[in-house]
């Protein structure tokens, strides 16, 4: 048995950036267009109007004000509102493999690796690009890695149920090296149209590698233990399936895209993942003065908050739970990845912190880590 180690990790995150106030108005012309157009059906009771959206309601309800996309075109016209990303020819890389090629650098550079140390590509995301092939063969392709690869799709979850995948089988010995990457094109699947979820997402990738502790420099992060759960929900859901076709679904419907029950998401999975976290933390003996850190999935900074207000006892300190959401919005499975890539390296030897994410499933993952 091997002791399974963080030893890189990277972020790619797009260049094109949509403030919550180019968002608004954008989204207000839309809204103005489609009230003006049903003008006597909503008169006459038959539609609702769409309401106006605020850069005070974006950051009240989330505390985002700000998010990057891969292609912006397309996301701010009032008759289009969704990114025009161009077709590829089939022999092109995809879009989510040539972000994930840009998070995989840094994070190989860290680990002092090239593409052939790796046995195992997991593309960890909440949405692919295709069915098949895999999005990690693709990418296992273009990096010039060994051994095998697969996608994973556990929604917010994605990334630290692959992390807990390939931590065992880096433990087990089947594997030497992993690459968990997580490209998340959010800004495809959200409905830019719909007020209470328009200003949620961004896109940007993020890059994991996990190897054995020793054969790796100073630094890494011991994975000490890690815990998935899961337990069905729809309240965040998305029906675009492969089977829409033959349902006869071709038509612009509104649960084709992104699709959520806030209020019921709130009320349900918070007391899920704080009972998650407590109970991981109590099996490994760790208490609340143990940890250092708290990497969570950024979804909305009020559960956050509560989260760590939960877990702790108290209100924690800015960096001890730190939130990325404000500037890169939700990024789904990327998140707390994020937040532990951009605010883990002052930590000392011997500092243990939680990576945790949750989402759509419902599904919750923690990764307990220890800095080497």
């Amino acid at each position: 048995m091997y002791q399974p180690a963080i030893t890189g990790h990277g972020i790619f995150t797009p260049e094109h950036v949509i403030t919550n106030d180019e968002l608004v108005t954008a989204f207000n012309a839309y809204a103005d267009k489609y009230n003006a157009e049903h003008a006597a059906d909503i008169e006459a009771g038959k539609l609702a109007p769409k309401p106006q959206s605020s850069a005070e309601f974006i950051y009240n309800a989330s505390g985002i004000q700000q998010r990057y996309v891969c292609v912006k075109d397309g996301i701010l016209d009032p008759d289009r509102m969704c990114p025009n990303i161009p077709p590829r020819p089939d022999d092109a890389p995809s879009l989510m493999a040539k972000i994930a090629l840009k998070a995989a650098e840094p994070a190989m550079a860290m680990a002092g690796i090239a593409g052939q140390d790796i046995d195992l590509v997991i593309c960890a995301a909440s949405n692919m690009e295709r069915a098949y092939p895999a999005m990690a063969i693709e990418i296992q392709q273009l990096l010039g890695a060994g051994g095998f690869a697969f996608d994973m799709n556990v929604a917010c979850s994605s990334a630290t149920f692959g992390i807990q995948t390939a931590a065992d089988m880096v433990r087990s010995g089947s594997v030497k090296t992993a690459l968990i990457l997580c490209p998340e094109v959010t800004s495809g699947h959200l409905e830019w149209r719909d007020r209470d979820c328009h200003f949620i997402f961004g896109d940007v990738c993020t890059a994991v590698i996990i190897s054995r502790a020793e054969d790796a420099s100073e630094g890494h992060f011991k994975i000490l233990s890690t815990k998935c759960a899961t337990e069905y929900s729809n309240n965040i859901r998305n029906n675009n399936g492969f089977l829409r076709r033959s349902h006869d679904q071709m038509d612009d419907r509104r649960d084709m895209q992104f699709m959520q029950n806030g209020r019921k998401v709130f009320k349900e999975v918070l007391p899920m993942v704080c009972a998650h976290i407590a109970d991981h933390m109590d099996k490994e003996n760790w208490s609340s003065a143990d940890l250092d850190r708290l990497w969570l999935h950024q979804a909305n900074k009020t559960m956050n908050d509560f989260i760590g207000k939960k877990l702790l006892g108290r209100v924690p300190e800015p960096h001890e739970q730190p939130n990325i959401l404000q500037d890169y919005a939700n990024t789904s499975s990327a998140g707390s990845i994020i937040a532990f890539s951009q605010n883990c390296s002052d930590l000392p030897s011997g500092a243990k912190g939680v990576i945790c994410s949750f989402g759509a499933g419902y599904s919750v993952g923690s990764v307990l880590i220890e800095r080497a």
